[in-house]
């Protein structure tokens, strides 16, 4: 039995990740603030399970809390894989340095950078203890190489996962261990956070207009297709490099 967490699974590419698990005959643990029925009704579909815990990870004492639901619910009897899908994440706050408000740049760091760090801390500790294998999934976005106007908080919140995801692999190939830890970068995708972005204003974002042009230009791939690309590299699981960071960009003609 293989179960896969996937947080901010109520839409978008989260929603679309937990769909293709289920139709692999992967059982599936969302977290989020809103239930997803679609999830329900495919896992029905697939005659997998579909549990859902609701959790606002900007709360710390709800963080912590979801996160003991998740593990338990994780490691039950006769699991022999796990896979932990970070993916919720925020773009705001879109601003000039000297412009940010601080309750926003707080909200950012706990979502984008604490919930994923102590999520894979509890997921290891778990597998060990339980004797599980582990495979962790850490989304983050080109921006994490690039400098961006506007984008500082967010390029410095995904730079601070790639290193952390690589710092993480290292330590367990030191270990011996066979868990699995990569990044996965998934470009431009048509979601809620792509129309955030397009909302921002010139001053806060120079680049606002190369987004709305994208839009406009059908250039922005949808969730299900990232997705598929994604499961198609986890799937090959003698072949992963622990800690690199997958590009959709290198592998869309690849999977």
């Amino acid at each position: 039995m293989k179960y896969a967490i996937v947080t901010g699974d109520s839409r978008g590419l989260g929603e679309a990740v937990a769909s293709k698990f289920m139709e692999k005959d992967i059982h599936v643990i969302g977290l989020s603030r809103t239930y997803n029925d679609n999830l329900k009704n495919k896992a029905d579909n697939n005659k997998v399970t579909y549990s859902h815990i609701r959790c606002d990870l900007n709360d710390s004492d709800d963080l912590t809390q979801g996160i003991d639901k998740v593990m338990y619910l994780a490691f039950q009897n006769n699991v022999e894989m796990v896979y932990l899908v970070n993916n919720a994440g925020v773009i705001d706050p879109i601003e000039t340095v000297g412009r940010l408000e601080s309750s926003l740049v707080n909200k950012h760091l706990q979502i984008n950078v604490a919930a994923p760090i102590l999520f894979m801390n509890r997921l290891l500790k778990e597998a060990d203890e339980q004797k599980v294998k582990a495979g962790i999934i850490n989304v983050t976005s080109g921006a994490a190489e690039k400098t961006i106007h506007g984008w500082s908080v967010y390029s410095s919140g995904k730079a601070a996962i790639n290193q952390f995801t690589a710092t993480c692999a290292m330590e367990q190939e030191k270990a011996g261990k066979e868990h699995f830890v990569i990044a996965f970068s998934p470009g431009v995708v048509d979601t809620d956070m792509q129309g955030e972005i397009r909302a921002s204003e010139e001053s806060a974002f120079a680049d606002v207009n190369k987004f709305k042009k994208l839009k406009e230009e059908g250039q922005l791939r949808s969730p299900d297709t990232v997705a598929e690309v994604l499961l198609n590299v986890i799937s090959k699981e003698k072949t992963i490099e622990n800690g690199k960071v997958y590009k959709l960009y290198d592998l869309i003609d690849k999977s």
